[in-house]
């Protein structure tokens, strides 16, 4: 029996058909994952079912009745419960708060029954394996809680269906691992789960079935036993991907960056301890670790947003200790940002917009008498988005309309345009798709040839063995060790990100 048929779906917005006619059936108490490149129209198919936009033709089904779902309101009244990439979450309040928000239990005094829905979220966390306390902040649990939280809020609504919106995006390799056992769990106690990823090799773990969409339509259904990578990843792409880079041999040239004794503390805990480094010409150096353990002080410091306690940060023979962003930037240093949202565009302005951020008070983007020269503002970033196969390649489209692989593509664009000497990236292809994720790696291996000075970070092992020359792990804010391209091995790294020296 299927819990989901959505037939012949389709919705546009604006000049774009972001599904064109979809039928998608999932089987009850299975495990279905959605894949397609970034802007394929996965993630709107599935909020089209939660009821957060309404389809312009269609129908769904729900355990073979047909349904109208105008909000989701109506999609969790008909059992449905969607987990977005991005958090919903409110981080001063407590567990219990979260999950009840909107759904208050009131007595008939009027009095809020706080305790009574501790212990049902309390009950659900138990039967499900969660492992959550219900009197926990939400702003003291790392990423991987957080996610359990929002299961547990779509639980407590009496979810029979599940979608999760690329849920291992931010989630280390042994978090990949615990949510894979708590995802088996509620599949065997009769839920049915829908997973929107990228992520091939969890595809083949986890799912028993598999949709591909490309351009807004479906291209493909089948049963995951009988899929590999290399077929899925074809349908997805539409031609052959290469799953190995082309690695040039590069001699390192002269020092780019020489970071001594970095210190810094942040709400008076310390953040960094004595972090020293060297990172030169033609070379990548990867920075592991699990989230939360130095690297994003690492960053804010050798971009300008945040200040040294301590320490001194060299940039070709220049003292650039606690310079300001703006003057970093200047110097020839380009930044990627983790969180793209937070720091990497403005979601309101428009890609032509986006794409001179930092760059905008010099030409050819501003005249000499101080106003902006548009013509020149969206020739660049016609070239731009045609070169980094930004969808839809529109200069006057907001970026926040965008997907979140294009928005990372557009940054990607906007940093790599500039012609840096150094390039510092975080999380360079999180949350996008194996097209894309092929296409970056290779700008950064080319920006490599290009004598350029790299540094790369990552939460990915296997994008931080694959890109990088030498690979320092960083763990409570120290360098936990250091290994070289030929000598890296995947656990002892992983030991490393845990304290082992």
């Amino acid at each position: 029996m299927f819990a989901v048929r959505l037939k012949q779906i389709t919705k546009r917005f604006a000049q774009t058909l972001a599904n064109d006619a979809v039928d998608i059936n999932i089987r009850q108490e299975t495990i279905h994952a959605i894949i397609g490149e970034n802007g394929a129209g996965k993630t709107t198919i599935m909020e089209i079912l939660y009821g957060f936009y309404q389809a312009d033709a269609g129908e769904i089904e729900l355990f073979g009745e047909k349904k109208e779902i105008a909000n989701p309101q109506d999609a969790i009244d008909n059992g449905i419960g969607m987990v977005h990439q991005h958090f919903m979450l409110i981080p001063p309040m407590t567990v219990t708060e979260n999950i009840i928000l909107g759904l208050e239990p009131i007595s008939r005094s009027g009095i809020l029954q706080l305790v009574q829905a501790e212990e049902r979220i309390r009950t659900l966390s138990d039967e499900y394996g969660l492992e959550i306390d219900p009197q926990a902040k939400v702003e003291d649990l790392s990423v991987g809680l957080q996610q359990r939280v929002e299961i547990l809020k779509a639980l407590y609504r009496d979810a029979e269906i599940l979608i999760l919106d690329e849920p291992t995006a931010v989630l280390t390799p042994l978090e990949v691992k615990e949510f894979f056992q708590i995802l088996r769990r509620l599949k065997s106690q009769g839920k049915t789960i829908v997973i929107i990823t990228h992520k091939l090799e969890e595809v083949l773990e986890i799912s028993d079935d598999v949709t591909v969409m490309r351009n807004g339509k479906k291209v493909g259904e089948l049963p995951t036993k009988d899929a590999s990578a290399n077929i899925l990843a074809n349908m997805m792409v539409g031609r052959e991907v290469l799953f190995s880079l082309s690695k040039n041999d590069v001699t390192p040239g002269n020092t780019t960056l020489k970071v001594e004794n970095l210190s810094v503390t942040v709400n008076d805990k310390p953040r960094l301890k004595n972090v020293s480094f060297e990172l030169k010409e033609g070379e990548i150096l990867g920075i592991a670790g699990v989230e939360g353990n130095g690297q994003t002080e690492l960053v804010e410091i050798l971009t300008g947003l945040l200040k040294l306690d301590t320490g001194t940060v060299w940039y070709l023979g220049e003292d650039i200790t606690n310079l300001s962003a703006r003057k970093i930037r200047e110097k020839r240093i380009a930044h990627i940002p983790a969180d793209r949202k937070a720091h990497g565009f403005l979601s309101t302005y428009t890609n032509a917009e986006n794409q001179i951020l930092g760059f905008h008070y010099r030409e050819p983007f501003c005249r000499p008498n101080g106003f902006l020269n548009f013509p020149n503002i969206r020739e660049n970033a016609k070239n731009l988005l045609k070169k980094f196969d930004v969808r839809p390649p529109l200069p006057d489209l907001q970026t926040g309309t965008l997907s979140g692989g294009n928005q990372q593509k557009l940054i990607v664009a906007r940093e790599f345009s500039r012609h840096p000497r150094l390039l510092i990236i975080a999380q360079p292809t999180r949350g996008i798709d194996i097209g894309a994720i092929e296409f970056i790696h290779q700008q950064i291996l080319d920006l490599r040839t290009e004598k350029v000075a790299v540094l790369l970070i990552s939460a990915e092992l296997e994008e931080i063995r694959s890109l990088s020359d030498r690979t320092l792990v960083m763990f409570e804010g120290e360098i936990a060790g250091e290994v070289s391209a030929a000598t890296f091995d995947m656990e002892k790294v992983g030991m490393m990100m845990t304290g082992h020296r």
